[in-house]
């Protein structure tokens, strides 16, 4: 991979980012406008079931509530990610995780709290809503708007085979977060060797290509997460899931809210 953008990788992420502060913003007016009317805002609970759903607060929570001073970076609710748009069931820029997932990564957060650094969460419970939007897109070949950014390098008719997309998440089932580490002092995000969602193999735990300190803060991130109760994912330095997780076999849909 190259470590420099070309002009055209450039031109592609400043419109991503331009997207994403427009869509931020949008998120922040209406948490306000529905408190100022009384209305809480939706990121402060799980919702209600559907009829003939199970009730699963109480089972879920919302990660900044055991551990507070983890960053939120919800990439799927802001239209910076490899399909350019909002994904759907994110109707807030908030993280949830099964309660076990979430009491383990407050454990981590104050394992790497004590290190000098915060956790910075991309992404955690994610509803099937959400990948089958992901299968839509990787379906249509003609939209390579992401590409220079997210996968520069691989086919888009070969997201399915190479497994970079599929029809299931194990994130769906509660107990997956992708995230990263941030410099408590100086606001800095560790360098990791590669942006969170590129497909490729420099994504991967042992890449080759990476230099030595990018090494040494995959392995600080994963030591954090591994002594906490999560697992890896070989292909991606990001995601990380509860060895022992709740509910390994269901696949959830309800919204992220």
């Amino acid at each position: 991979m190259k470590k420099n953008f070309t002009i055209r990788q450039a031109l592609c992420m400043y419109i991503l980012l331009l997207s994403w502060a427009i869509c931020i913003p949008q998120g922040v007016q209406a948490a306000s406008a529905g408190a100022a009317a009384g209305v809480p805002p939706l990121v402060g609970s799980i919702p209600p079931p559907a009829v003939g759903e199970p009730d699963m607060r109480g089972a879920f929570v919302h990660v900044t509530d055991l551990a507070p001073d983890a960053l939120l970076d919800i990439r799927y609710y802001s239209a910076y990610n490899f399909v350019g748009s909002r994904i759907d069931g994110y109707h807030a820029p908030t993280a949830i995780l099964s309660r076990p997932a979430a009491e383990a990564l407050a454990r981590a957060a104050s394992a790497a709290r004590d290190r000098g650094y915060v956790l910075r969460i991309f992404d955690a419970y994610r509803p099937q809503t959400a990948v089958d939007h992901f299968v839509r897109w990787a379906s249509d070949l003609s939209d390579q708007s992401t590409k220079e950014i997210f996968y520069p390098e691989v086919d888009k008719s070969r997201l399915f085979d190479l497994g970079y997309i599929a029809a299931k998440s194990g994130h769906s089932r509660g107990s997956t977060v992708d995230l990263t580490l941030v410099e408590r002092s100086s606001g800095r995000e560790l360098d990791m060797g590669s942006p969170f969602d590129f497909f490729g193999p420099i994504s991967h735990h042992g890449a080759a290509s990476l230099t030595p300190e990018q090494t040494a803060n995959r392995e600080l991130l994963k030591s954090i997460m591994e002594k906490a109760g999560f697992r890896p994912y070989p292909e991606e330095w990001w995601h990380y899931t509860l060895a022992e997780e709740p509910y390994p076999e269901t696949y959830f849909d309800f919204p992220v809210q």
